[in-house]
């Protein structure tokens, strides 16, 4: 994999951290938030498929435009069509003044957002990471018992 490719689906895996620990969030949870960072996810993941590829693309957060240049050599992204459509859209309405996302809306973009990231990640020969202690980004998990230094 080339390095490149592995920085996007870094920062993708950052997003889709956050957007699982908001949707998780009792007290005062952003939807919008959620609904944000799974747009992001789903389009870095895009770009990490199209960059190993060695597909050129612009900056855009259009989902569907992304999908339409990895078609010729992921042509089952075009099975993912009505969700890249949904999340383009509700990630550029929500950034503003106006509507809001409810639960429900965050629960969908968030499931929308697993099933563009679990397509991808089988694409470039990842480890599914829901059956990796949930580290993420299917490696390896970091101990809670940390080495602690010596005061001194």
């Amino acid at each position: 994999m080339k390095p490149i490719t592995r920085e996007w689906i870094d920062k993708a895996e950052s997003d889709y951290r956050i957007a699982a620990r908001e949707i998780r969030v009792r007290k005062e949870p952003s939807f919008d938030g959620v609904c944000f960072h799974a747009q992001q996810c789903a389009g870095k993941y895009l770009k990490s498929r199209l960059q190993e590829a060695s597909i050129p693309f612009t900056k855009t957060h259009d989902l569907e435009l992304l999908m339409n240049l990895l078609l010729p050599v992921e042509p089952q992204v075009a099975t993912l069509q009505p969700e890249l459509t949904a999340l383009t859209a509700s990630a550029v309405e929500l950034r503003y003044p106006g509507p809001s996302a409810d639960k429900a809306m965050a629960r969908e973009a968030f499931q929308q957002c697993t099933r563009i990231r679990n397509l991808i990640r089988q694409s470039l020969g990842l480890p599914d990471p829901s059956a990796r202690n949930n580290a993420g980004d299917g490696g390896p998990r970091r101990s809670a018992n940390k080495t602690r230094r010596k005061k001194g």
